[in-house]
């Protein structure tokens, strides 16, 4: 099969999350399979942009609402990633250094998704499958399938990813104008709550409707920001697939980012080479546990819970665990952690930053990490974690519910924890502490049985590829 992904991220041309992670990793795992998986996203002017080289392979024109927009899509040259990137260029809408977060990305994503439409409806042979990953290609099934130019792709196969159903790029009637030419009587298939909701559109158009993961599928027909009705109205077309990681850039064994390689049999003294490098960056003991958290510090990681537990747990467990903390997000939440930074230094320390190199040596080096979300669709960072024997403390929540088993139950590696609270976290981190300073033995053997599950992409791209089958 030919399979287009469209999406607004793709690692490591342009990441700001795990959207970024999966379509870097899913198309080159279902070429690997023998199909011919390719990705489209907007020309960010990033670094990957200016350090390879590109071809142009189309031009055109769109209208978006008497907005004539020429837009150019390139073509990264030598396939480095593993498949074929392409990129949509719109000089004043999409050609800036960031992904989201300027006043008009209504009018840039609107853009985007009109180009790549048009762009498509050029092709001699079209793809079998459109895969389109959250609100940002939201809109891509409707105009195929509704808007006059394009009703030729209305028999293509769309699928639709929801990485997370929070957000869902809400636009006002007004902006209907901006699409092209479209039959009113599916004025429905947009409408939601009076108002244009482009991930409830590719919910309704989609042929198939995945989630990132089994437990995620169900949460959201109960919590999805408005959207719960239609999803338990739309639920026979819906399914979880778990989302995998790229098994060759988190390698332990091969990782060039970490102090020192190292495989099951090696994992003590090589975590440990990578802690001390940590602890010694950050003026951290490193004979103390090591917890870390890596993310977006905002709402739906409980980010704002965390200065309070670790103040709390400094003192209760009276220094005997060491935090380290990298992310940004929201700024009171960055503020307060850095205040934590020499109230408690040698005890605690952070980066407010995203800096992909730093997540390595941390997953690699830290005993444990926090995950106290209180919405994850997948989570990936317990997958690199345990990919590199870092045992996950998470919130019994989505994705992190479907990979982490409590070490109260059989065969357990992790800690789980029922509710987003500082009471529950410092408990879990008491938990923790037992384990480090008491169970050793098991400890390693948990990091070992850790490291060698399979999350890899390899079985979640057969499971989309079986969607698409069907």
């Amino acid at each position: 099969m030919q399979i287009l992904h469209v999406a607004a991220e793709c690692y490591p041309y342009a990441k700001a999350g795990g959207l970024g992670d999966v379509v870097g990793a899913l198309p080159k795992y279902q070429n690997d399979l023998g199909h011919t998986a390719s990705v489209i996203v907007p020309m960010h002017r990033t670094k990957f942009l200016y350090q390879h080289t590109w071809d142009t392979i189309y031009k055109g024109t769109i209208n978006l609402g008497g907005w004539v927009l020429p837009y150019t899509i390139i073509k990264e040259q030598k396939n480095t990633l593993g498949f074929e990137l392409f990129c949509v260029d719109i000089n004043g809408l999409l050609d800036r250094e960031n992904i989201y977060s300027y006043s008009d990305d209504d009018d840039r994503f609107l853009a985007f998704q009109v180009a790549v439409v048009d762009w498509l409806s050029s092709w001699q042979l079209p793809p079998n499958v459109v895969h389109v990953h959250d609100h940002h290609a939201g809109l891509i099934p409707f105009i195929m399938q509704h808007c006059f130019a394009y009703q030729q792709l209305a028999t293509i196969q769309t699928i639709l990813t929801i990485h997370n159903a929070q957000y869902q790029g809400m636009l006002p009637w007004s902006k209907s104008r901006m699409l092209p030419a479209w039959d009113s009587y599916a004025w429905g298939k947009l409408d939601w709550n009076n108002a244009i909701n482009p991930l409830a559109s590719a919910v309704k158009c989609a042929t198939k409707v995945t989630t990132v993961s089994p437990s995620y599928m169900e949460e959201i027909r109960t919590n999805a920001n408005g959207l719960e009705a239609l999803f338990e109205y739309e639920r026979g077309k819906c399914v979880g697939i778990i989302n995998g990681i790229d098994t060759v850039v988190w390698n332990p064994e091969t990782d060039t980012l970490i102090t020192q390689n190292y495989t099951t049999a090696t994992v003590a003294e090589g975590k440990l080479a990578s802690k001390t490098a940590l602890c010694k960056q950050f003026g951290l003991d490193v004979t103390k546990p090591l917890m870390i958290f890596i993310g977006r510090l905002v709402g739906e990681k409980a980010a704002d819970i965390l200065p309070q537990t670790f103040s709390e747990a400094i003192y209760q467990y009276q220094g005997n665990v060491s935090f380290l903390v990298l992310g940004s997000g929201d700024t009171k939440v960055e503020h307060q952690l850095t205040s934590l930074n020499t109230k408690f230094a040698g005890y605690y320390n952070s980066r407010i930053a995203y800096n992909e190199a730093l997540s390595h040596l941390m997953y690699a080096g830290a005993d444990f990490i926090l995950m106290p979300s209180r919405v994850e669709p997948c989570g990936l960072n317990q997958l690199y974690a345990m990919r590199y024997g870092t045992v996950p403390m998470v919130r019994n929540t989505g994705g992190l519910k479907d990979t982490v088993v409590d070490i109260g139950d059989a065969n357990g590696y992790g800690f789980k924890f029922e509710n987003a609270t500082v009471q529950d976290m410092i408990h879990t981190i008491g938990r923790a502490l037992d384990l480090y300073y008491n169970y050793n033995t098991q400890l390693q053997q948990m990091r070992q049985t850790m490291m060698k599950l399979n999350f890899s992409w390899v079985n979640s791209a057969a499971k989309y590829v079986e969607l698409y089958e069907n």
